[in-house]
Formats: structure tokens, sequence, C-alpha cells
């Protein structure tokens, strides 16, 4: 039997000709669960996951653990930390604690749903330019070069100023920012899978091209996209934080990290807190995702696994 033939044969068993006695996805699975457990395991990853869950739980438990209303004013402004106010609080009397608890919600969300937006973009446009090259693969990269061509916070700020400054606006704008750096990534990882031979062979085989994108390309690109979702959600809470900061994010009373911030600037010498507690809160939430970020790049890119 011929190279080629070989190649076809366990095609057509993966493409369910021939069911396979260990389903392939059952297996990419458990690649990942190992590769996260690695990841876990070194101690940056082992740092960055232990501040990832405990700003998860601070968002999700906060609020029942401490259910004092982040917009509640009393004439305690200013207040040092007590047992009462276990943060103090800010300007207008309101609790420092709870609005840093909103701020982490706030973040999160905005981290998520910015990112999806940017996956979903990249991940159609890279694949499709990879997959079928020519004129698509020239049209929609020099595309992408003039978003590059731009500052992604200038561009950012352009787009949450023209949207109107909510925050839905905001998710939308640093999605949009983020989507041609996930387009050329995305393409590059595809641009690797799609020239191997198993691929030709699908094509010989008559498998259509969406199959091919799904079973092929996509499955095989998982971990590039795991890693540079968990690395730019870092990015899109600092991004957030800015806009918040020049007015162009989550509105008053609502507040957010970038937001507290600001309001901070004219009482940092009497009360230093408004300003440390957020910051530290931003710095935090940044390092334990990128020290993840860095521990799964490590872990699942055979690359860097081979070159430890």
């Amino acid at each position: 039997m011929t190279v080629s033939a070989t190649i076809a044969k366990k095609l057509a068993d993966d493409e369910g000709v021939v069911p396979p006695k260990k389903p392939a996805v059952k297996g990419a699975r458990l690649a990942w669960t190992r590769g996260f457990i690695d990841a876990v395991r070194n101690p940056l990853g082992a740092v960055g996951a232990a501040v990832l869950v405990l700003v998860v739980l601070s968002a999700v438990l906060g609020p029942v653990l401490w259910p004092v209303s982040y917009s509640a004013q009393d004439y305690t402004r200013l207040m040092p930390p007590s047992p009462l106010n276990p943060l103090g609080t800010d300007e207008l009397g309101r609790d420092v604690l709870s609005r840093l608890i909103h701020g982490a919600q706030v973040s999160l969300q905005v981290g998520a749903v910015s990112v999806s937006i940017a996956l979903v973009v990249g991940l159609v446009v890279g694949v499709l330019a990879a997959f079928y090259g020519g004129m698509l693969d020239l049209i929609l990269m020099r595309v992408t070069d003039i978003f590059f061509a731009i500052p992604g916070l200038v561009l950012a700020i352009l787009i949450s100023g023209l949207l109107g400054p909510t925050r839905t606006n905001v998710m939308m704008a640093i999605g949009i920012v983020y989507a041609p750096t996930f387009a050329r990534v995305i393409r590059g990882a595809a641009l690797s899978i799609i020239n191997l031979p198993y691929v030709d062979a699908a094509r010989t085989l008559g498998v259509s091209d969406g199959r091919i994108m799904l079973r092929h390309v996509f499955r095989n690109i998982q971990g590039t996209l795991i890693v540079l979702c968990t690395i730019y959600i870092s990015g899109a809470i600092l991004t957030e934080a800015a806009l918040s900061f020049l007015g162009l994010g989550t509105q008053p009373p609502e507040p957010s990290w970038g937001s507290m911030l600001k309001d901070s600037m004219t009482y940092m010498r009497l009360s230093p807190g408004l300003a440390i507690f957020p910051g530290v809160a931003i710095m935090l939430t940044i390092l334990g995702l990128n020290f993840l970020g860095d521990s799964l790049r490590d872990t699942l890119d055979p690359k860097m696994r081979d070159a430890h």
C-alpha cells in the first residue's frame, strides 16, 4: 500500500467510513485536560490560575457575602477602612469594597465578551483567507493591515466616541480592535494545517470544505485559540479600564476599576486607598491572566514544550 493510499484510508476512517476505536474528540479533550493540568503545575501557571479563581469568586460570590449597594451614599465621606467598611468609603460615602466587587464583574464581562467577538470575527476571516487564498486572502489581509495602521487604543476611543459611552459599545469597540490580531494569528495557524497531506487527501476523497475546516483545521488550532483568548482577555480588561478612565466606558453611578481610578485623582492625598485598591485589582488580574496564558502556551505548543 502506498503512502497516499495509507493516508486516504486513515482519513476515511476518521470521516466515518470505518468507526475509529478511539474517538478523536475524546482524545483531543484528554490532551487539553492534560495540558491544563501541566500548565497549573507550573509555578507561574499555578499563581495565574489562583489569581483568576480569586477574581472570579469575588465577582460571583462577592455580592452574596457582602450585600452592600455600590451606589448607596451616606455622610461618612473618605472614611478609612473599618469593620463597617473594610476598604473605606469614597468621596460620596459609597462603600469601596462593594464598588470593587462590581468592578470585577464589569471587567470579566467586558474581557470575555469582547474577546469572544474578536475570536468569532478573526476565526472567520483567518480560516477563509488561509483556506481559499488568492484574491480573497489578499483582500482580507489588506483590510486587516488598515486596522493595524491605527493604534489600538486610539481606534477604541474613536469607535466608543462614535457609538456612545456605554459598556456594550466598549465591548464592541475592543472586539473590533482585537479582531485583526486574531485573524492574523489564526490565518498563520490554519496555513500550517491546510498544507498537510491529510487535508489534501480529504479533498481527494471529496470531503466538503466546511467539514475540512471544522474537523481538521479548527480542531487542530484550538490550542492556539485557547492561549490567544487567555492572553487577550487581560488586554481587553486593561483597555476597558483606560476607556472608563477617559469617561468613554462604564458610566456612573455604576463603577468600574478604571472609573474608580479617575474619581480618586482629586482625593489621592486624603484617601490614597481609593487609587490603590482598584489599581492593585487591575494589576493582579492582568498578571494572573498573563501568567496562565504563558504557561498554557508552553504546555499546548509542541515547539515550546520540546524546547523545555
